[in-house]
């Protein structure tokens, strides 16, 4: 029996697990006792990820489309032909009818090797992946406002703080380990402030919970803010001396009393009041969230709104305070960090930046376009015009993942030529003309780069299953049979390039990585130790911005026909498409099916009883699943889970786009019910 140090591929936590192997077996999981984020536990999906990895069903040979269904073929014939139709697209219709998407599942080196391929090999920056679709509005925010876009403090600090807001976050399920070091700072006297729609079970532990209409955020946090002024317990001296543009951010909130608020939220002002002295009443006080906040058409507003409460409060650059996105995916922070975005290339460096520009073309001996790219639903809107002819998908799923999917599926059919990459045949995998198989995190070398900033290695512990190849290999091989050539004989290879031309990046190399827990960026040197938290002495941008934000519809509203806000999310034992947990055995026979929640009363008044079917009907799609009948959720809400292909919600989803960050509307989604 073998043990390998590695990290858990579910969510963006980053625990520390060993793999068991015996022969080219993966036969069972263990924690790091010694792991700064695992401390010894793993959640029920960490202790289950050899299942997947061991998987019958596990894609091992190329498949290429021939007469209209999915054939195996050869290495050589998929790559060969996966380029001959890249290039004749971009010779008859340019680089522009290509797209990208790449993967918060990959490694960092795997998605930098991507984002460098899409632009050196097809010439262009429509390139993106999920993060689109849960914290585009985090980076878009908090860039605007601190000059970064990330957690701006790291996940250990949240049992030392004094006060902890958790906004739109269902933590204990989503990111256990982040969960409960919440609940360990209750334990030591913590004032918990939840502000969720839903009852979720932080509220058992919390000082207050504040359940607001959903949509409402920015009102709230206004709120919050004018009741802080209006108290003085705004940190004035701070605002001056780190801060711009707060007197017409204050002529703003200052509209938002605690009687207008409560009319607008549902929240009882008296409530408001409450947690804006909590939060206010110390210094060590952090905010927590995740994609209740994010996932809106006014999800960059939301995230601006938060970053402005934190620096009224004076609370932003010290340990135990600031700003904190929880990412939802194993290597969706690193995935943004490398790049694979439509406007920056790695380290969040601006694509039309003359200076960026010169850097990246000399380095890569190429000319790189300046043209600021597609984002992913704008990538899925052109293919359904026939703009965007030709894609290449590595390991993502927007057959379940992304909104409207009768509009995703119309798109992809609508290609003269997909390529996907991945360890499964997926839904979107089937619609390909190409699926080549990639390894799984056990069978390469690589890192990811966790929610709070800390890049680690992932260490191969098997060798491949079948004909697979890690991602790197494959991108390799599809850019050198296009003409660009990739040379690489192991990923620390990939990291130098990633340190020599990224900043934050500047001083990780895996030597560094091999010798503990990995680092944080910033980490600009080699003997630089990595950044704990940010904006210690000044902030990013020189001095932090308040942005003066209103409370704004959502998409959708109510109305006679469609009566019920939709809102979707995880559960505790399922996984994002549900691809890795649904191979599970042990997390598949918690939870086999898909469920809405609905509420008590609004079951009574429709004779819906527990476990019936329903069908949930929006205005794009319609779904029949389970009934849970709740009282976690509010009167005039249901809550989907997305992990069930079988009960897809992204077919209820909207498409519609925060304008700024292009993220879609999936927290806000009007529906009717009807019993079966």
């Amino acid at each position: 029996m073998r043990k390998y140090l590695t990290i858990c591929p579910y969510c963006g936590c980053g625990c520390g697990m060993y793999l068991e192997a015996k022969e080219n077996d993966v036969l069972g999981v263990n924690p790091s006792y010694h792991h700064p984020i695992s401390r010894g536990k793993l959640c029920v999906k960490g202790w289950n990820v050899h299942e997947f990895i061991n998987s019958s069903d596990r894609l091992t040979y190329p498949l290429i489309r021939k007469n209209g269904s999915l054939k195996r073929t050869s290495w050589e014939e998929a790559i060969d032909y996966s380029a001959e139709k890249l290039l004749k697209i971009k010779k008859d219709y340019g680089s522009e009818s290509l797209g990208i998407l790449s993967s918060a599942k990959c490694t960092n080196e795997e998605n930098f090797l991507l984002s460098k391929f899409t632009r050196i090999a097809l010439g262009t920056n429509n390139i993106d992946h999920c993060a689109r679709l849960c914290h585009a509005s985090t980076v878009t925010g908090l860039k605007m406002a601190f000059g970064s876009g990330a957690m701006t403090n790291s996940i250990n600090e949240l049992e030392n703080a004094d006060c902890i807001l958790v906004a739109g976050s269902n933590t204990t399920s989503q990111h256990p380990m982040i969960g409960a070091r919440i609940l360990n700072a209750v334990e030591k006297g913590a004032k918990l402030i939840v502000v969720d729609s839903r009852k979720i079970h932080l509220c058992n532990f919390a000082t207050i919970h504040l359940c607001p209409k959903p949509g409402t955020d920015v009102a709230w946090i206004n709120c919050l803010m004018q009741i802080m002024v209006s108290e003085k317990l705004a940190d004035i001296e701070y605002i001056k001396r780190r801060t711009e543009n707060f007197e017409e951010t204050r002529r703003l909130f200052e509209l938002y009393t605690p009687e207008y608020t409560e009319k607008i939220t549902g929240i009882p002002k008296e409530n408001l009041i409450k947690a804006a002295r909590i939060y206010a009443g110390t210094r060590k006080a952090m905010i927590v969230y995740s994609m209740g906040i994010t996932q809106h058409v006014h999800g960059t507003e939301n995230v601006l709104a938060l970053a402005n409460l934190s620096l009224l409060a004076g609370h932003v650059g010290y340990p135990h305070s600031g700003v904190n996105p929880l990412r939802g995916q194993n290597n969706v922070q690193g995935a943004c960090d490398m790049g694979a975005l439509p406007d920056m290339l790695s380290g969040y460096q601006p694509i039309r930046n003359l200076e960026n520009q010169i850097k990246f073309n000399k380095a890569w001996k190429t000319t790189i376009p300046s043209k600021t790219g597609l984002t992913v639903v704008e990538m899925i809107n052109e293919a359904v015009l026939g703009n965007i002819k030709g894609m290449f998908i590595m390991g993502e799923n927007p057959m379940i993942s992304d909104p409207d999917i009768n509009h995703v599926k119309k798109a992809l059919e609508n290609l003269d030529f997909l390529l996907v990459s991945d360890m499964f045949l997926t839904d979107t995998a089937d619609l390909a003309h190409v699926v080549l198989p990639a390894c799984s995190f056990a069978e390469k070398d690589g890192t990811f780069t966790n929610t709070e900033r800390r890049v680690q290695r992932v260490r191969k512990t098997i060798n491949t299953i079948g004909e697979c190849l890690p991602d790197w290999q494959i991108i390799c091989k599809l850019s050198n049979k296009m003409g660009h050539e990739m040379s690489y004989e192991h990923p620390r290879e990939i990291m130098e390039e990633i340190a020599l031309l990224t900043p934050i990046y500047g001083g990780i190399f895996y030597d560094r990585l091999d010798e503990g827990w990995g680092l944080q960026w910033p980490c600009y040197h080699r003997d630089h130790l990595g950044t704990s938290f940010l904006h210690q002495e000044t902030f990013i941008r020189g001095k932090a911005h308040f942005t003066p934000v209103k409370q704004s519809p959502s998409y959708e509203e109510t109305d006679k026909d469609y009566p019920f806000i939709l809102t979707t999310g995880r559960i505790y034992f399922h996984f994002h498409t549900g691809t890795m947990s649904r191979r599970c055995s042990a997390l598949d026979r918690e939870v086999p099916e898909g469920f809405a929640s609905i509420n008590y009363n609004d079951a009574q008044d429709l004779d819906i009883k527990e476990g019936e079917k329903i069908k949930i009907i929006s205005r794009r799609g319609e779904i029949e699943v389970r009934a849970s009948i709740s009282e976690a959720v509010c009167r005039g809400a249901i809550f989907v889970s997305f992990h069930f292909k079988e009960s897809p919600a992204n077919k209820l989803t909207s498409s519609a786009l925060d304008p700024v960050s292009k993220i879609p509307e999936l927290k806000v989604c009007a529906c009717k019910v009807e019993k079966l």
